[in-house]
Order: C-alpha cells, then sequence, then structure tokens
C-alpha cells in the first residue's frame, strides 16, 4: 500500500506556497514587497522602475518550485528525481542554514524588517526540518 512521507507533503505544500508569494509580488508590486516585509529599498527600487527585485523573486519562486517537485518525488507522488536523497538533504541544509545564520545575515540585507527575519526564518526552519526528516525516512 502507498504511503507518502507526510513531511515531504507538506514541505511541498509550503514551497508551493512560498513560490505563490513570491510571484505575487510581479503582481502586487512594491505594495506586496512591503506587505511581505521585503524592506522599503526593494519596494523604492520597483518604484523607480528598477527590476532587479522582481528577478529576484521570480528566481526564488523557481527554486522554490524545483524544491516542490523534489520534496513530492521523495513524498512519492511524483517519479524518482535525479539524486534524489542527496538533494533532499542539500536542500534541508540550505534552508536550515538560512534559518540559523539570520543574525548575520540581517545586515548584509539591511532593506528587511526584523518582522521580515523572524517570520521567515521560522518559516524557513520547519520547512527545512521537514525536508531533513523526510530524507530521512527514505530508504537507502
Amino acid at each position: 500500500m502507498f504511503t507518502p512521507s507526510f513531511p515531504l507533503l507538506i514541505a511541498a505544500i509550503l514551497c508551493v506556497i512560498a513560490a505563490a508569494l513570491h510571484f505575487a509580488c510581479l503582481i502586487w508590486g512594491a505594495a506586496g514587497y512591503r506587505f511581505l516585509g521585503a524592506g522599503e529599498k526593494a519596494a523604492a527600487a520597483i518604484e523607480a522602475g528598477d527590476w532587479r527585485p522582481h528577478i529576484s523573486a521570480v528566481v526564488v519562486g523557481f527554486i522554490l518550485l524545483v524544491w516542490a517537485a523534489y520534496a513530492l518525488a521523495g513524498a512519492g507522488v511524483l517519479p524518482t528525481m535525479p539524486l534524489m536523497r542527496p538533494v533532499l538533504f542539500l536542500i534541508a541544509v540550505v534552508l536550515l542554514a538560512r534559518a540559523l545564520l539570520f543574525p548575520l545575515l540581517r545586515p548584509i540585507f539591511t532593506g528587511n524588517s526584523l518582522k521580515f527575519w523572524l517570520i521567515s526564518s521560522s518559516v524557513i526552519g520547519v520547512l527545512g526540518f521537514l525536508f531533513l526528516v523526510g530524507a530521512l525516512q527514505m530508504n537507502g
């Protein structure tokens, strides 16, 4: 009987939601960046006609969709993907590092609010934990 990995299913759903929020900023514009806490610098750049925040949002959104696909494959919903288990571990490491190292990253990205850092780091930490548990549950 097929029993999908619950942690990886939840991870996939969270990745898709996060990707959708990144893509929504393309439509919402500066207000979307402000609402999601990306900072006044990004919002002002969009208002000034700078497309770099949008490019970043699209790149991050597509990365999140690839991660969602890996999570779904690891959960058994999609066919096996190349290097699936190592990639799931790598995703977990990247997410957990981002969540734990936010105090070191915060001075580099000065435009982001403290609220953004706390909320995003918490969600990213949970997401990393889900990927880690899902990868550990896999055989092999």
